[in-house]
């Protein structure tokens, strides 16, 4: 997907060498935490294991030697002082290599649960990031690839921890032991050709891996942009299927796959060049190194143990080298990864608390929006100058065209945004000196579209209140005039809703709804278009429960349907981001200016269908 807005693109997740270090960086803390010390302590344990490990490693083609020499006759001196002949050597080898792997098993059994605990935390931050993330944020966003980012962020972090720390360390110690013995027992040249192999080999490897984290990165846009395709045409079933769009769609997502597959095939190739590259530096390295130890045996400088040591320590710095391959590339696209996602971390909050922001103090639920002005783009304001005052268990309704502002004050009232002039206060209280967990707390909402999670109807409903009884469940659901259908369910309250409650209809979404804003008992409510999209029939009787759920509370009505909001305290009639009238039913119609135009509209459209 081409990441836009807001968001994080291949081209910003910090490519560079600055870039990775920074990313590393921020990963650091949680494989050393503050105030954790059995964290540190793991760490430092895995690293005395691994160190064990290279160590017990690097004797054995010294013991593989010894036993050579023993075989062909040639008693090495260190045999005749331990008292060790061939079998006894070869024993010692079996042990050691035995050893090597049982360290490393045991630091990997002590790091674990550092691993595990890093990807918990990161993953819950990021979680709980994205819900504090604004409104605009998410409107903004594709789901699928929002997903897709953290998915492979906290991927590329697992496999960072477990390959940098205990797989890079590593082979650089292994490859800097082994580089002083050849120093110190065959000779400087011997070194000098093992480092100039290492050498090319690593510089081979990164110039090529530079070249294919392009193509994977454009790979990976690829597939991001599929899989939201995917998403978002699941998400839509029905609409597809009113469209008759199966093929439609799937020809969008088959485009999308055709572009993944260009890049996974060069993917693949590129990956035959720097595999066929790597085994031809590693192969000439041995070749050299193995023809100068077969001199020297020939010269009788070294014995026959000698030249199987050289072939030992090459092939044992061979399979890391050739693992570095591996790990190089996945480190270097784990790094992408990581930084796509770090990136989405650092993406600042909208809405924030003050610092010292007290709790949000209902005393009587009066609400007043003065001279509020907001926009979502500074160049098309919104709202300009909104000023009303509901009073206590009063009920105001905002009626007018779409694009009027209705819905956008619904959503500064909750603080999805801040606004841009004037100031909302809750008895007395700005919005903007209070905590967002506590105005939240205070305010129910009962949408044009219920969401409904894809668990129970019990769940649905008790999400209204984590704390609620089975008892006041019950309650909420008969105040919903819900609980008769759902006990006659074949599960009752325990009946599965489906995605986004597609199992139920849509009156039946509204009452589970409403029961779950009832359960939660705000004192203050917003009833955002919550009958327009049901029949008349369905609507009529939903009206009569949220006027039951309005009794001692004061709500806000966004409406479209005038005859549900005739009852109202106060109706606002809005226009192009004002108050154009205000006023009682009685008192618009008998002004005879925007709202009595409306409302002899809609009744004669309900007139005809009702003739009809």
């Amino acid at each position: 997907m081409r990441r836009v807005t807001n968001g994080v693109t291949s081209a910003d997740t910090g490519e560079g060498q600055a870039g990775g270090w920074a990313t590393m960086k921020r990963v650091a803390p949680y494989l050393w935490p503050k105030g954790e010390a059995w964290v540190k302590r793991r760490v430092v344990f895995s690293l005395l294991f691994l160190l064990m490990a290279k160590l017990v490693s690097i004797t054995m083609p010294f013991l593989y030697k010894q036993a050579v020499d023993a075989l062909v006759g040639r008693t090495p001196d260190a045999a005749t002082v331990l008292g060790f002949g061939a079998i006894g050597l070869t024993v010692a080898y079996g042990l050691a290599r035995f050893g090597s792997v049982a360290f490393g098993e045991v630091r990997d059994w002590v790091f674990v649960r550092v691993g595990q605990r890093a990807l918990r935390k990161l993953a819950l931050e990021t979680f709980t990031h994205i819900h504090r993330l604004s409104m605009r944020f998410h409107i903004t966003r594709k789901t699928g690839g929002l997903s897709r980012i953290i998915e492979r962020g906290v991927k590329g972090v697992d496999f960072l921890l477990r390959f940098m720390l205990l797989s890079i360390g590593p082979l650089i110690l292994e490859l800097s032991l082994v580089s002083i013995i050849f120093a110190l027992y065959f000779g400087l040249q011997y070194a000098l050709v093992v480092v100039a192999t290492i050498t090319i080999y690593v510089t081979y490897t990164f110039k090529v891996t530079e070249w294919r984290v392009q193509i994977r990165r454009q790979m990976n846009d690829q597939d991001t942009d599929a899989n939201q395709k995917a998403i978002d045409s699941l998400l839509n079933f029905e609409t597809v299927k009113y469209f008759n769009a199966e093929e439609r769609e799937a020809g969008r997502y088959d485009k999308a796959m055709a572009a993944y597959e260009g890049f996974a095939v060069r993917t693949g190739q590129s990956l035959s060049v720097l595999n066929m590259g790597q085994s031809f530096i590693i192969t000439t390295g041995l070749i050299i190194v193995m023809v100068m130890s077969a001199y020297g045996v020939q010269a009788g400088k070294f014995t026959v143990g000698d030249f199987v040591m050289v072939n030992a320590y090459m092939i044992q710095i061979t399979m890391p080298l050739n693992f570095l391959g591996t790990v190089y590339r996945e480190i270097r696209q784990a790094l992408v990864d990581m930084a796509a996602m770090f990136n989405l971390l650092a993406q600042p909050s909208e809405v924030n608390d003050k610092p010292g922001a007290k709790p949000l103090q209902v005393t009587g639920g009066e609400v007043v929006f003065d001279g509020v002005e907001f926009a979502y783009d500074p160049s098309r304001p919104i709202l300009k100058g909104i000023s009303f005052t509901l009073k206590p268990g009063q009920r105001y309704a905002l009626v007018g065209p779409s694009g009027s502002g209705k819905s956008t004050i619904g959503r500064l009232l909750f603080r999805f945004y801040d606004v841009t002039g004037g100031a909302i206060r809750i008895d007395g209280q700005d919005l903007r000196d209070v905590t967002q967990t506590s105005l939240h707390g205070l305010i129910g909402v009962v949408p044009q579209d219920t969401v409904l999670f894809n668990d129970t109807v019990h769940y649905n409903i008790a999400y209204g209140r984590a704390d609620a009884s089975e008892a006041e469940i019950v309650a909420a659901a008969k105040a919903a005039k819900i609980h008769d259908f759902i006990v006659s369910l074949p599960d009752g309250y325990q009946t599965t809703v489906g995605e986004r409650g597609l199992k139920l209809s849509g009156g039946e979404k509204q009452r589970v709804g409403i029961a779950r804003t009832l359960l939660k008992n705000p004192p203050i409510l917003v009833l955002d278009e919550a009958t327009s999209a049901l029949d008349t029939q369905t609507e009529q009787s939903i009206q009569e429960s949220l006027r039951e759920m309005g009794q001692g509370r004061s709500v806000i009505t966004i409406a479209h349907r005038l005859s549900t909001i005739a009852d109202a305290d106060c109706i606002l009639v809005l226009e192009e981001g004002l108050v154009t009238e205000r006023g009682t039913h009685e008192e618009l119609l008998a002004r005879e200016g925007k709202y009595a135009a409306m409302w002899a509209r809609q009744t004669a459209e309900e007139e005809e269908q009702q003739a009809a």
